[in-house]
């Protein structure tokens, strides 16, 4: 089933949703079904599986050079939705990116994601690679994610890049989309951010998830702001509770997000064994004013993390 049909089916009742890691190259789907057994008890539509492009790394040399090696470290993102929808009868939505990608490659995935009966993707630009400091697409890849959704949508109406096919299969994809509640850090303010999340829906996007926030306030604006420019597909609010100190300053640094002064405040007066308990307070509160506001789904961004999630959820 569509991503939106789930939305519309639930006729204003809030869902939850989740997204996990592949693990890492070595590791086995024992650690993805570890932290899925316990959620499926808040019977969630649709699980969500990250894809991570290669990174570089560099292995010294016996003559003393260090020599620069592409590695993938989480491989597996199309095995790990087939497993989750056989083990679970629910549906798993990959995550598609534009990075380490041509566009005959990213055609090839998505044939084999329809052969698959995977219909839901998630359309990503993605990171750039560490040690990077911008986003270098692949020399025949999408730059950004707009063109991703318009090679998906164009399949969707049975185009395929090679011109001498004529009446070709239609796929039938519900594309999803990020969005940036405090922006995107690459764009100049949030209302340039916005016109261009307007063009991804424009080009075949059917939902957003949002990127995680800690303060309600932020997703509101975000959310009037997108109803403003017209873009009125359902926004689904991306959720991480805080469970350690140091994560003051490394969630900021690494997604580009400001943390509300009285979370801070009270994140500086508490001890450190009590972090986790706070940060899960501070989310049930989140969740239960965003669920009043009427969002159709809360999506948690689960880290692994089987116990925090469980807890919150259960409260709310």
């Amino acid at each position: 089933m569509k991503i939106i049909d789930y939305f519309d089916k639930a006729k204003g009742q809030t869902l939850v949703s989740f997204e996990v890691l592949p693990p890492l190259k070595g590791g086995s789907m024992a650690d993805i079904f570890q932290t899925l057994d316990p959620l499926m008890e808040f019977k969630p539509p649709f699980i969500d599986v990250t894809y991570h492009r290669e990174e570089y790394v560099y292995n010294k040399r016996p003559s003393g050079y260090y020599e620069k090696t592409a590695i993938r470290k989480r491989p597996g993102t199309v095995g790990i939705c087939a497993s989750i929808m056989h083990r679970y009868g629910i549906d798993a939505i990959p995550h598609l990116i534009c990075g380490g990608f041509s566009i005959e490659e990213t055609e090839n995935a998505l044939i084999d994601l329809n052969f698959l009966g995977i219909n839901n993707v998630l359309a990503l630009r993605g990171d750039a690679r560490q040690f990077e400091d911008k986003f270098i697409p692949e020399p025949d890849g999408h730059k950004f994610a707009v063109d991703l959704v318009k090679q998906i949508n164009d399949m969707n109406h049975g185009i395929y890049l090679d011109s001498n096919i004529e009446k070709g299969t239609p796929t039938d994809f519900c594309i999803g989309v990020a969005g940036y509640p405090e922006k995107h850090f690459e764009s100049p303010n949030l209302a340039t951010d916005i016109e261009y999340l307007k063009q991804k829906i424009d080009a075949g996007a059917s939902y957003i998830v949002t990127q995680m926030f800690f303060d309600n306030a932020n997703f509101f604006r975000f959310r009037d702001a997108c109803e403003k420019a017209g873009i009125n597909v359902p926004i689904v609010p991306g959720l991480k509770p805080i469970t350690k100190k140091y994560q003051l300053n490394s969630i900021p640094r690494k997604f580009f997000i400001n943390l509300p002064e009285d979370l801070v405040s009270e994140l500086h007066k508490t001890e450190e064994k009590d972090i986790k308990k706070l940060g899960i307070e501070w989310c049930i509160n989140q969740c239960k004013e965003l669920k009043a506001s009427g969002v159709p789904c809360l999506h948690f961004y689960t880290m692994g993390d089987v116990d925090t999630t469980y807890k919150i959820i259960e409260k709310i």
